[in-house]
C-alpha cells in the first residue's frame, strides 16, 4: 500500500496499542534503516516470574529490547545471545533470541549491592551493570561456526555499547535508544504493576535498496530536492533519533508508526509489517534429561535430594523431577 499524506493529515494507527512487536522501517532520503521494538506482556512475564526488584527489572527489560532489535534483523534461522559479564551489582544479564520471534532472559545480581547503589543515587542501568564485557553470539545452528563479537563495557551502558559494537564489528554508523518503565494496569477489577520496554535502532546504509511493503509518508520536501550529503544525512538522522524521549518509546498510546512519523515526516518513512515476538523458553523435559545423563554416576548421586533429582530452569523457573532409577542404565 502506497499513499501520500500531507502535513496536516493524519496517519493510520496500523499497530496502535500493540505490544510485543518489532516494526522495521526505512527512510530513503537519509539512506536509513532501522527497527522499533515495543514490549509489554513478554518482559512483565519474565520479571514477575523471578520477582526482580525494579532497578534490576529495568536492566532486563532494556537488554531484552536491545537483543530483539538486533536478533529480529537476522536473515536466517538461528539464535542471537547477548550476555554481559561485569563487576557491577548486576553481574550478568543473558538474553537469548531464537529467530524469528522467541525470547527468554535472566539476570544474576547481588541484592545487597543493588540496594546500596540505589541508596547512593547510583541506580541507573549503566552504574548497576558496571564495567566488563558485552558479548554478542550469533549461532546459526547445525555445523555452522558461531560468530562472537565482544565490546568493552566501561560504565557507558547498553545503548552506547551497542553503537560501539556495530562501529567496531561491522563499521556501520548506528544509534540505539532504549527505555523501560513500570505502569499500573487494571486486571479483573484490580490494579497491578506491569512493565513496558521500548527501543529504536537506526543505521546509516548508503545506497541500500531493499523493497518495502507500504509507505506512511513520502516526505514534505519539494519535488526534485537533492538528497543530503551522506555525512549530513547521518548527522540529521542521529540528531532526530536523539530527540526521542524515554516516555515516547514506552507509551502504549503512541504507535511505532506515529513515532516514526513524528521523527521523519519531512524526509518520508516507509515501514515493513510488524513482527510479533513472545517470551518463550526452549527448555523441555527431554533436554533436561539429556543434561542429567551427561553427568557421571557420582555426580548424579550427589544431585539426589528427598529421593529425587530436581533441575530448575534458570530462565523460566520450571522444575523437572526425575527418579534416580531413570538413569540406572546410564554409565
Amino acid at each position: 500500500m502506497t499513499g501520500h499524506i500531507g502535513a496536516m493529515s493524519t496517519i493510520p494507527d496500523i499497530t496502535h496499542g500493540a505490544d510485543d512487536i518489532v516494526v522495521p522501517f526505512q527512510v530513503d532520503e537519509l539512506d536509513l534503516r532501522g527497527r522499533v521494538v515495543r514490549l509489554g506482556h513478554s518482559v512483565t512475564t519474565m520479571i514477575d516470574r523471578h520477582g526482580y526488584p525494579p532497578p534490576v527489572a529495568r536492566v532486563l527489560a532494556e537488554a531484552t529490547a536491545l537483543t530483539l532489535l538486533l536478533g529480529t534483523g537476522l536473515k536466517f534461522d538461528g539464535r542471537l545471545i547477548l550476555q554481559t559479564q561485569t563487576d557491577g551489582p548486576i553481574r550478568m544479564v543473558v538474553v537469548d533470541v531464537t529467530t524469528p520471534d522467541r525470547v527468554r532472559a535472566l539476570v544474576r545480581f547481588d541484592a545487597d549491592k543493588v540496594e546500596e547503589a540505589v541508596a547512593a543515587g547510583h541506580g541507573d542501568p549503566a552504574r548497576l551493570i558496571g564495567s566488563g564485557q558485552l558479548v554478542m553470539t550469533i549461532d546459526q545452528g547445525g555445523d555452522m561456526q558461531r560468530y562472537q563479537g565482544i565490546v568493552a563495557l566501561e560504565g557507558q551502558g547498553l545503548e552506547k555499547a551497542a553503537d560501539r559494537y556495530f562501529l567496531q564489528s561491522e563499521q556501520i554508523d548506528t544509534r540505539v535508544r532504549l527505555a523501560a518503565a513500570e505502569e499500573y494496569v487494571s486486571e479483573d477489577g484490580h490494579m497491578r504493576r506491569a512493565w513496558r520496554a521500548g527501543g529504536m535502532l537506526v543505521q546509516h546504509l548508503p545506497k541500500s535498496g531493499e523493497a518495502v511493503t507500504r509507505d506512511l509518508h513520502p516526505g514534505d520536501a519539494p519535488e526534485g530536492t537533492l538528497p543530503p550529503d551522506p555525512h549530513e544525512a547521518w548527522a540529521e538522522a542521529r540528531a532526530l533519533t536523539d530527540t526521542i524521549g524515554d516516555d515516547e518509546l514506552v507509551d502504549r498510546t503512541l504507535s511505532p508508526e506515529r513515532l516514526l512519523f513524528r521523527l521523519f515526516h519531512e524526509r518520508g518513512v516507509r515501514v515493513f509489517d510488524a513482527q510479533d515476538v513472545a517470551e518463550h523458553c526452549t527448555c523441555s523435559r527431554h533436554r533436561i534429561e539429556n543434561l542429567v545423563k551427561s553427568f557421571t554416576v557420582d555426580e548424579r548421586r550427589d544431585m539426589v535430594e528427598d529421593g529425587q533429582i530436581t533441575v530448575t530452569c534458570e530462565y523460566c523457573s520450571t522444575s523437572y523431577r526425575f527418579a534416580p532409577s531413570e538413569f540406572d542404565t546410564v554409565e
